[in-house]
């Protein structure tokens, strides 16, 4: 049996890149003369920016300073240790830069019995431990904590959970163990499952203490200060922590029964890990640690082999680093200033719009329309939404004063726009009118000022090209609701110049947006995507088979909804009016549905109703639908949806819509709420051997979303 730092040692080895995290152990007379006490800090040498990980050095360091510790807990010479972070930062878990590196099975385990080993030391001194939450933790960093004897937590931490299940993974060092033992299997299954399931949700210091993860709960000013009085006195017996009582009986299975039901609901069977964690904690339950250990080691190593956490953690490498350097983007110094936006219209996309470049650029915003009152409900939406923020202590009165100030409506757009640097549209979607709108504003904008326009469909080439300038007019494609969805698609005209490129990027990184760069081909990425996607949901619908069962088909896919209930989010209309734009431009591909044209001419929001609280098909679409007698099963229906998906993101790669596989799946994660887990969309049709059945080929080469060969 090797050694834990034999272990440690073959696992670095594997890992030559990783940012390594130190242990200082340093001494401390405790006050009210509690006794000398040893105070371990995690520490990378970089500063907030650049969290403290785990990985197999780190994990190695930690064990060097606990081989000190516990000589000198044996030989009395310590009352107590205590673990801490640098400033703002405890520690954010295991490295997963290491994690992408893995090619066997055996190193994987290696790394789950790694941190096990490591932690479980801490738990097993001669003296109480004591771990001090005072910033970020997170998996692995909140796993720490959980070995030690007490804990206490700093009201300012932003950011405390468990994510491994949101990146395919479970938290493995001793969180689906420690932790329904701790605080019961029902708050544990919440913070595993549930918050990793719904987008990453993180908890605050209050809500860590509240939950009873943390013993104590201290301001940030002085937290470290606080936890140390307070650990005097727990040391000498004033202060005796009490912890609930766990209900072991049915309270636990229902709990896991809870998170089963939670993990249907977002992936339905779709991805390996949440189901691993409920069975572990389902396990844990007879409060056998070393077995949840063991398991958890298991379902670690399982996972790190699998398709899903490397699809997670290029998903996740996507959105953090890619989103941030967009391919294709122009030199950021050609980008001109923006000092004052005009907006085109003051419905509701337009106001949304209004609001968003109103709060991030923080410069006079001004909406035109065709009349006052449209104006001024523009106007006041705005502001509403600038007293909601207020209501809500976002920002403070003089804050507000000022945004709402910074906002104003004309009618006259020689008034309105004389003077400003981008204006951008949100008018009907219909090219004829978007280009008398542009030829208005060319007249009287300054000659420098960005065009922009909003359309989600629509050539921008075309909408420019009865200008004097067509190279300033630039696609600004926002995803709704605009303050939800990441996505802009940034789109090139054909006339479009480098320096109109660089501003809008510019822009879009003030609007905190991750912006991809994107052809003028029509529907851009997105809307092309979806709109094949619903096409062959609502051919095989029209061609006979149920709508329950076209519906049920993608299921498997862990979508944020089915195919029909996103078309009502879209709008039924909008929906009809992609499919056409599409349908002008590949016949071939992209039909037009005389099902849902009927339900639009009908007047209708949607398939379903909801009176009883779920969707069930309108009984009056339902007298609409006309079908063919060809019904297919579920399988035959994900078969047919997934080849037309795969077929198109080929085309679209070859016409050099955007520049590589990564940016299609960026855009479905950030502007359609696609999974983490499926990495997007191109991972899952390569693993699923959809892109070689259609294409012929991968669009991934090995190992960036798969174990390397």
């Amino acid at each position: 049996m090797s050694t834990t730092a034999e272990l440690l040692k073959g696992a670095a080895e594997l890992f030559p890149d990783e940012v390594v995290t130190s242990a200082h152990v340093r001494h401390l007379d405790l006050p009210f003369g509690a006794g000398r006490f040893a105070l371990i800090t995690l520490d990378n040498g970089f500063d907030h920016t650049k969290p403290t990980t785990f990985g197999p050095a780190s994990l190695a360091n930690l064990n060097t300073a606990i081989d000190q510790v516990e000589k000198e807990a044996a030989a009395g010479e310590i009352v107590g240790v205590g673990i801490t972070g640098k400033p703002f930062i405890f520690a954010v878990g295991a490295d997963l830069k290491g994690v992408e590196l893995l090619k066997e099975h055996k190193d994987a385990l290696a790394i789950g019995k790694g941190g096990h080993e490591v932690f479980k030391r801490l738990g097993g001194l001669a003296v109480p431990t004591f771990a001090y939450y005072n910033g970020a933790a997170m998996g692995g960093g909140v796993e720490v904590g959980l070995h030690c004897t007490y804990r206490t937590v700093s009201a300012a931490l932003p950011a405390f959970s468990l994510p491994e299940v949101f990146l395919g993974l479970v938290p493995g060092w001793g969180g689906c163990t420690l932790l329904p033992n701790l605080i019961g299997a029902d708050k544990a299954v919440s913070v595993i499952i549930e918050n990793s399931l719904n987008q990453n949700k993180q908890l605050k210091g209050v809500q860590v203490y509240e939950l009873g993860i943390a013993d104590a709960l201290f301001e940030g000013a002085d937290f470290l200060e606080q936890s140390l009085l307070w650990t005097a006195s727990v040391l000498k017996g004033e202060i005796v922590v009490e912890r609930p009582v766990i209900d072991r009986g049915e309270a636990w299975d229902q709990a896991v029964a809870k998170g089963r039901f939670i993990a249907d609901s977002k992936v339905h069977g779709a991805a390996p890990a949440a189901y691993r964690a409920l069975d572990i904690i389902a396990a844990a339950k007879n409060g056998d640690l070393q077995q949840g250990y063991d398991a958890e080691d298991q379902a670690l190593a399982d996972l790190i082999m699998g398709g899903e956490l490397r699809s997670g953690i290029y998903a996740f490498n996507l959105v953090q680093k890619r989103g941030k350097r967009p391919a294709g983007a122009p030199d950021k110094s050609l980008a001109r200033p923006v000092t004052k936006v005009g907006v085109v219209g003051a419905g509701l996309m337009a106001s949304q719009l209004a609001l968003l470049f109103l709060r991030r650029l923080e410069v006079p915003v001004v909406l035109t329309d065709i009349d006052q009152e449209r104006v001024d409900k523009g106007v006041g939406y705005v502001h509403a939404e600038i007293d909601k923020l207020l209501g809500k202590g976002r920002i403070n009165q003089d804050k507000a004063n000022r945004l709402k100030a910074l906002v104003t409506g004309v009618l006259d757009k020689a008034e309105g726009f004389a003077d400003a640097d981008f204006i951008i549209e949100a008018v009907f979607e219909e090219i004829g009118v978007k280009q008398q709108v542009f030829a208005e504003v060319e007249a009287v904008a300054p000659a420098h000022a960005i065009l922009a326009t909003n359309t989600s469909s629509l050539s921008v080439t075309e909408m420019a090209s009865k200008l004097k300038n067509p190279e300033r007019v630039v696609g600004f494609h926002f995803f709704n609701p605009v303050a939800i969805l990441p996505l802009l698609e940034i789109v090139r005209g054909e006339q479009t110049d480098d320096a109109s490129l660089a501003t809008a990027f510019a822009v879009a990184k003030k609007l905190k947006k991750t912006a991809v760069l994107v052809k003028d081909a029509p529907a851009f990425v997105v809307n092309r995507i979806l709109t094949r996607f619903m096409g062959e949901i609502q051919n095989v619908i029209d061609e006979g088979t149920p709508v329950e069962v076209a519906e049920k088909a993608v299921e498997p896919l862990g979508l944020p909804m089915s195919p029909l209930v996103l078309l009502e989010l879209v709008g039924p209309a909008i929906g009809l009016h992609v499919s056409e734009t599409l349908n002008r431009a590949f016949p071939d591909r992209f039909t037009v549905s005389p099902n849902l044209a009927a339900v639009v001419k009908a007047g209708k929001r949607g398939f379903y109703v909801y009176d009883s609280g779920k969707p069930e098909l309108d009984p009056e679409v339902a007298a609409l639908l006309k079908q063919g007698d060809v019904v297919l099963t579920e399988e035959q229906v994900r078969e047919r949806v997934l080849d037309a998906v795969a077929q198109e993101i080929g085309l679209m790669l070859d016409e050099g819509v955007v520049a590589e596989a990564q940016d299609i799946d960026l855009c479905l994660i950030t502007g359609a709420g696609w999974p983490f887990h499926l990495g997007g969309i191109t991972p899952y049709l390569d693993r699923e051997g959809v892109s070689e059945r259609v294409n012929g080929k991968k669009f991934l080469a090995p190992g960036v979303a798969s174990v390397p060969a």
